[in-house]
């Protein structure tokens, strides 16, 4: 039998999001400002996807026969509406603990999402692919960023998509995603986030085409003040999110 893939998660990140696991359905707490931000991504997700595989928004489950990957999925916040609107979602995390906590709420949901413990490199190596993998706010927490996405890729069927949301490297992500957000206003917990290891969407485009996709939308996000909410935008010097297709054939 050959070894087992090399993995490109970081344990420390695993550690600190599994600390907080049995708050990922809390809106008030810790995972709060992901709550607040998941209407947005959603919504950009549905659009994306629609306009990519022509499906009718009138209906009532619109993505019934696609499959959609959430790679570090956390609690399931977004593989809980994904599977609503008719994807056979597979939701993936290296956190035990996140896939626990997922599991029961999907359960009192009575929600068919299949979970499970793992990373995108153990799902690359058993050849599994997918019509649309989320890969959201996750490139920033791993170890190794370019092995990661490389096995991201793999797991995109062609004709497929595959959306990615992260942090710029700026010095205006610096004083409001790093320093305003967690020490400031405390949106979430110190250390969160480690502004050395966002990324800049020129990298994240280059690696992408290097893993034989074709980047054909970056969108902005930001947060308004006036609605303390967030909506899309053409800033991208903080929250991004880019859209990807491996082209058939």
């Amino acid at each position: 039998m050959s070894s087992a893939p090399t993995s490109s998660i970081d344990p420390a990140e695993i550690e600190k999001f599994s600390a907080m696991a049995e708050t990922w359905w809390d809106p008030t707490g810790p995972f709060a400002p992901l709550h607040r931000f998941n209407p947005v991504r959603l919504a950009f997700i549905r659009s994306e996807v629609q306009a990519h595989f022509g499906r009718d928004a009138g209906q009532l489950s619109p993505f019934s026969g696609l499959s959609l990957l959430d790679l570090g999925c956390g609690g399931g916040l977004l593989c809980e509406p994904m599977c609503r609107l008719g994807f056979a979602v597979t939701g993936v995390d290296a956190s035990d603990k996140n896939i626990h906590i997922a599991q029961l709420h999907a359960e009192q949901q009575d929600l068919p999402v299949a979970y499970r413990q793992g990373t995108a490199e153990i799902l690359a190596s058993e050849g599994l692919t997918f019509d649309v993998v989320l890969n959201m706010e996750v490139i920033e927490h791993v170890a190794d960023p370019e092995r990661f996405l490389a096995s991201c890729a793999r797991l995109v069927r062609p004709g497929g998509l595959m959306f990615t949301a992260t942090l710029n490297k700026t010095l205006k992500s610096l004083a409001l995603a790093k320093f305003a957000a967690e020490y400031v206003l405390r949106w979430l917990p110190p250390g969160t986030h480690d502004w050395s290891r966002f990324l800049p969407p020129e990298r994240l485009h280059r690696l992408l085409k290097q893993n034989g996709l074709e980047v054909i939308k970056l969108q902005g996000v930001s947060f308004d003040p006036l609605s303390w909410g967030w909506r899309l935008s053409h800033d991208t010097d903080v929250n991004y999110m880019i859209v990807a297709r491996r082209p058939n054939g």
